[in-house]
């Protein structure tokens, strides 16, 4: 990989995904990929529209849709009729606790992250993540 920072943000994410999945996969025998894991964090304490969740993926509604079926297999989610047209998502006491210590698992790697960079600089990455980049 070169200098460019896209290049830099790309290999640092797929590093950080797949790091992610490994410890997952070390610690629980439910496998969850890191795209069901974005749908179990928009629902998490919610019961939104299915539609709702969809506009609000990086993936087509087809996808959204594939996924959400994946973790109703796994019991995961709940689906419900919320109205004649729309279904809302809901997560089961399972897909809580999957969810949870999913979370955990993240605050963990950005703790190891933090001893290795210095947790000032990842504070400051955070802010620089968060601002708008005019793109």
């Amino acid at each position: 990989m070169g200098d460019l920072l896209v290049d830099l943000l790309q290999e640092k994410s797929s590093l950080l995904s797949k790091t992610k999945s490994e410890k997952w996969q070390a610690i629980s025998d439910m496998p969850i990929t890191n795209s069901e894991f974005s749908i179990l964090e928009r629902v998490y304490k919610n019961k939104p529209l299915i539609s709702h969740v969809a506009k609000r993926l990086p993936f087509t509604r087809q996808a959204t849709h594939k996924f959400i079926k994946q973790l109703e297999e796994k019991e995961l989610v709940e689906t419900k009729k919320a109205n004649l047209r729309d279904k809302s998502i809901e997560l089961t006491p399972l897909g809580e606790r999957c969810y949870e210590k999913h979370l955990a698992l993240k605050k963990e790697l950005e703790k190891m992250i933090a001893e290795e960079i210095g947790e000032m600089n990842v504070k400051r990455l955070k802010e620089i993540l968060k601002m708008e980049w005019g793109i």
